[in-house]
């Protein structure tokens, strides 16, 4: 089962790296290039075992959905030139991700079922189940951390911390309910609820820039619309397109990136079960059939399409 764990170039005009939990990225001068590898990860840990095609699915899905929402907010991606390759504009990022909820799920769901009624300053209605909408959608920040776990956030403690002005957050607040609006509509257009997801900005000569991945299963929970409300009336588990199903199958097996616990081993049927969840979100969500790359020499396939692009 080939997959690509990781890179490690060293181009002539390289400025910088930096390994991110699933991303490889390379930085030359005020550009950069992200090589989304086939890396896992869950409870902000890295999972042993790369999962095939899960690059090319996510940077793909991320470059459909840039392009499809570059009239709502400026983005970062100027190109793809490989299937698990973007290269774009090097922006200043905030250290916050936008997090939007939609329905009362993962997260929000545990704080829920815990007794909690607030999320990040955020209301949530007495009386609801799993899996229920909300009134109208929630901005449930948390703060970018640099290793470990991000955190829970609320706008009051942004402002008031300086970690984003109040001119800059009233934007990103914008940007982010009109994204998710957006990819709401285009996820009813393929059979799917999209529940929750996160953006992130950053500056670009003062600009807000929309940055990093969007709407992809990383960043994302999709449901299948069809099937949702009788779900739901019977208290049943929804059908759904996300990582959620890696996070449930690893606290099954005792594990929820807690300091002494173990990752319970992933075998080959298992990593290929995962392989094929992400292709058929790919295919549910851009209506466009996988071509499967090549990973005969996919090493330097990467290397010669950033080189060659820098070179044009």
């Amino acid at each position: 089962m080939q997959a690509l764990k990781q890179t490690d170039f060293q181009f002539p005009a390289q400025t910088g790296f930096y390994r991110g939990k699933v991303r490889d990225v390379y930085f030359f001068g005020n550009r950069l290039a992200v090589v989304a590898s086939d890396r896992i990860s869950a409870f902000d840990v890295v999972l042993p075992r790369a999962i095939p095609y899960k690059g090319q699915v996510l940077n793909q899905i991320a470059a459909h959905f840039l392009r499809a929402t570059a009239d709502i907010v400026p983005n970062w991606l100027e190109a793809t030139p490989h299937p698990q390759v973007s290269i774009g504009k090097r922006c200043e990022p905030f250290r916050v991700e936008m997090v939007v909820r939609g329905y009362l799920a993962g997260h929000a769901w545990r704080e829920y079922k815990a007794g909690k009624r607030t999320i990040c300053g955020e209301a949530m209605p007495e009386g609801m189940r799993e899996n229920d909408p909300f009134p109208q959608p929630i901005i449930t920040p948390t703060t970018k951390a640099e290793a470990g776990h991000d955190q829970d956030i609320s706008e009051a403690e942004i402002i008031a911390q300086g970690i984003v002005s109040p001119e800059d957050y009233a934007v990103l607040k914008k940007y982010t309910l009109a994204l998710y609006k957006r990819g709401a509509e285009m996820a009813a257009a393929r059979g799917l609820i999209l529940v929750d997801t996160k953006y992130e900005f950053g500056k670009w000569n003062g600009q807000i820039y929309l940055i990093d991945e969007v709407h992809t299963p990383d960043s994302s929970r999709y449901f299948y619309a069809e099937g949702y409300a009788e779900r739901q009336a019977k208290g049943e588990p929804q059908r759904q397109l996300s990582k959620e199903f890696v996070r449930e199958w690893l606290m099954a097996n005792g594990f929820q990136g807690k300091e002494g616990q173990q990752i319970p081993e992933m075998d080959d049927e298992r990593v290929a079960a995962i392989s094929d969840r992400y292709i058929e979100l790919f295919g549910q969500i851009t209506g466009q059939p996988f071509q499967k790359q090549d990973y005969a020499n996919i090493t330097n396939d990467i290397k010669s399409a950033i080189q060659n692009f820098l070179e044009d």
